[in-house]
């Protein structure tokens, strides 16, 4: 029989709030997390909000000795993964650290350490580049740090496929238990890339929005009046771990993970498939994943970037997969509360994914007050409702034709 796969520890670092309850309120609360850029001065930028994580919310959650050596998506991912620990109760002491795993996801890593260092460089020349310059900035460093803080000596690595990152990390980690490579893995992501060269890049791409006036309403995925997606920021961990090793020790359990699915689009390096091929395949391969019929799944957390394509053709893959059972679904996007995570997107959704399925709650799409004709499913605008959740998918499609997405359903013994 396959390994059985739950999720024992969750731990969070989100425009919207440190910590899982703290974020799941703020969630079901409709709380936004936009505002303007404080991290750099960005009166010049076409664009000039983000979904910033509040410094105060988290500089005491880490010792300024580790901080002063790590890029701040580093720091996010230690932060989340202390906390998924904690949560989940583990005994450090008392695990096989040869069945300890650490599977990250992050797109574009240390970009506020790049672009310090570069500035060093220009200013004060090569002799005074940082020696911990490489080691803070590359995107594998968090689950070496996460590794090296856990004493966790199974698989490590990490995966970047742009915005699907953190839910490549997370299916990896599914497939890593099930093989039985690892008995615990902490899984998740971590991004921080509201940088003046991100910003400057995304802004000359077209991709975010310039709702510069109104920040609160700028994310609004679905809505006919969207245009283009808010960065956010920030770090979600979850603990993975194999069914019977949970049971031993008495953990408690939030949801089982069932299945994952990858896909790519092989058309173009930013547009999604004008079909939406990728995007439905994914979805197809982690119900057949996970064993059961797309008239099981109750509720998606959708990519729902608040850009005009994806939205459309995310509508129109969950249309062409699920046919008429379409309409029953819940489809809701919370980047329109906490803005795009980029590489920690897929984990912080995960994290709201199985909360739905333990609470049977599911949280709102905001600032969707009139959805684009194209965009012809339940959303949950404005407000959470209350619908029983027996399975739920999650969906992350990336830059370069990236599609993922992953399953959780109610544990059953």
């Amino acid at each position: 029989m396959k390994r059985r796969v739950v999720i024992t520890g969750l731990g969070c670092v989100t425009p919207v709030g440190v910590g899982w309850k703290s974020y799941w309120d703020a969630l079901l609360s409709g709380k936004n997390g936009i505002g303007f850029i404080s991290q750099f001065d960005a009166s010049e930028f076409p664009v000039r909000i983000a979904g910033e994580v509040d410094n105060s919310t988290f500089v005491d959650l880490i010792e300024k000795k580790d901080s002063r050596r790590m890029s701040r998506f580093t720091q996010f991912a230690i932060i989340s993964s202390k906390m998924a620990i904690n949560d989940s109760k583990l005994d450090l002491e008392k695990i096989d650290a040869e069945k300890f795993g650490v599977i990250v996801g992050s797109g574009v890593g240390g970009m506020d350490t790049l672009e310090e260092q570069h500035r060093i460089l220009l200013e004060r020349g090569p002799k005074r580049v940082s020696p911990n310059f490489i080691p803070m900035m590359i995107s594998n460093i968090a689950a070496g740090q996460i590794s090296m803080m856990l004493n966790a000596k199974g698989p490590n690595f990490t995966t970047v496929t742009a915005c699907a990152s953190s839910t490549n990390a997370l299916g990896e980690a599914f497939r890593t238990v099930v093989r039985g490579d690892a008995d615990i893995v902490v899984t998740g992501g971590c991004e921080a890339a509201i940088t003046p060269l991100s910003i400057a890049g995304f802004a000359s791409m077209k991709a975010l929005s310039t709702r510069n006036d109104d920040p609160e309403h700028a994310s609004r995925p679905f809505d006919k009046d969207r245009d283009g997606f808010v960065m956010g920021e920030g770090g979600a961990m979850l603990i993975f771990e194999e069914l019977e090793h949970a049971l031993a020790r008495g953990a408690n359990i939030y949801a089982e993970m069932v299945g994952f699915g990858a896909a790519s689009d092989a058309y173009h390096i930013t547009a999604p498939h004008p079909e939406g091929k990728g995007a439905r395949k994914a979805m197809e391969l982690a119900i057949k994943d996970a064993g059961i019929t797309p008239e099981d799944v109750n509720y998606i957390n959708a990519h729902g970037t608040s850009t005009y394509y994806n939205d459309m053709l995310e509508t129109l893959a969950i249309n062409d997969l699920f046919q008429d059972h379409a309409k029953k679904l819940s489809v809701s996007s919370t980047k329109s509360m906490t803005g795009h995570l980029l590489g920690a997107a897929g984990a912080a959704e995960a994290i709201a994914s199985i909360l739905a399925v333990r609470d049977n709650k599911v949280p709102p799409t905001m600032n969707c007050f009139q959805p684009d004709e194209k965009c012809n499913l339940d959303y949950v605008p404005l407000k959470y409702k209350e619908v029983t959740v027996n399975y739920a998918l999650s969906n992350s499609l990336g830059f370069g034709g990236h599609n993922a997405t992953i399953a959780f359903g109610k544990y059953k013994n």
